[in-house]
């Protein structure tokens, strides 16, 4: 593959990253982002490549938010990559992308993530990434609002992108342990390529597919923390949320494949795991079982909704 199209990559996704440094930065008295440059200088197989890890914390909006780019090489691609490609055992790799995560302070503000990132081995490549909501005290506006944004995301590209991007998010952020969702999903997506039938997509088309997904979700997730930062909240909301911040943390740990594939090819622990919440209670039994009975609902048994119908009149 031409290393200009993996330097157009690399351009926007810097670009991205200081985009959203700064968007997310301005709204947070604490802010701007801290930059932690890193460069690996590739004397290891393992691993080479540079990035930059953006974080700020103890926030009076977030508590903890992280962007991070990363731009990383080696000899061999790592288990948790070939798992579902066993063809390309052995190879030599690029992985590059940016991952978003957001812990507000305010339990009414939900956290977010997202994640872009495209991975080339030798003649083969493919894009993936997807945006996801984990609220904790639930508004049925802020996602109906979130999957239109996704749809809209989606929907240029191919009419059914949408509909099928949200399952595999609803598959993939699922506890299983715990038998529930991480979050209210949105989409997710990986080994997007022009070989994906389904999709009919070339490198063109994937990566201007890139750029809709990180556009949409910025724009939606500065809507609701607009809407939801400057509600009151005390110490029963709080202890709710700690509570629930578990399960991100429990989903990140044991089934999270980018902290796996961050992890086996020997990636900065520091830069992987700042998608973990600065403070987590975890509990016997939930604290409040009248704040669960409104949020479980969304997280089981409304698993999977088609929250476009819900959005039309």
């Amino acid at each position: 593959m031409p290393g200009s199209r993996e330097e157009q990559i690399r351009a926007y996704l810097r670009s991205l990253h200081a985009d959203l440094c700064r968007l997310f930065g301005e709204r947070d008295p604490a802010g701007p982002f801290v930059l932690d440059p890193w460069i690996r200088d590739g004397l290891s197989p393992n691993l080479g490549g540079d990035g930059v890890t953006a974080i700020l914390e103890g926030g009076d909006l977030f508590e903890r938010a992280g962007v991070a780019f990363s731009d990383v090489g080696g000899a061999t691609l790592p288990p948790a990559a070939t798992a579902r490609n066993p063809h390309l055992a052995g190879r030599s790799y690029r992985a590059m992308g940016v991952s978003v995560v957001m812990h507000p302070r305010n339990p009414h503000v939900p956290t977010s993530h997202m994640n872009v990132r495209f991975l080339c081995a030798g003649d083969v490549w493919w894009f993936g990434g997807g945006f996801d909501l984990t609220p904790y005290l639930v508004y049925e506006d802020d996602i109906i609002a979130w999957h239109r944004a996704a749809a809209q995301a989606c929907t240029p590209f191919n009419p059914t992108l949408y509909a099928q991007l949200r399952r595999q998010c609803d598959d993939y952020f699922y506890v299983r342990h715990r038998g529930e969702a991480r979050g209210i999903g949105g989409i997710f997506y990986d080994d997007l390529n022009e070989e994906t039938a389904q999709f009919g997509m070339n490198w063109e088309r994937c990566f201007e597919f890139m750029r809709s997904v990180a556009g949409h979700y910025r724009d939606a997730y500065l809507h609701i923390v607009n809407a939801r930062s400057q509600l009151p909240y005390g110490d029963r909301e709080r202890e709710y949320q700690l509570y629930r911040r578990g399960r991100y943390a429990e989903f990140n740990l044991v089934l999270d494949r980018g902290t796996l594939f961050g992890l086996q090819s020997g990636g900065r622990t520091a830069s992987i795991l700042m998608s973990m919440p600065p403070l987590v209670r975890w509990a016997y039994r939930s604290p409040d079982q009248e704040l669960d009975a409104r949020l479980l609902p969304y997280l089981t048994m409304l698993r999977g909704n088609d929250w476009q119908a819900a959005a039309r009149p």
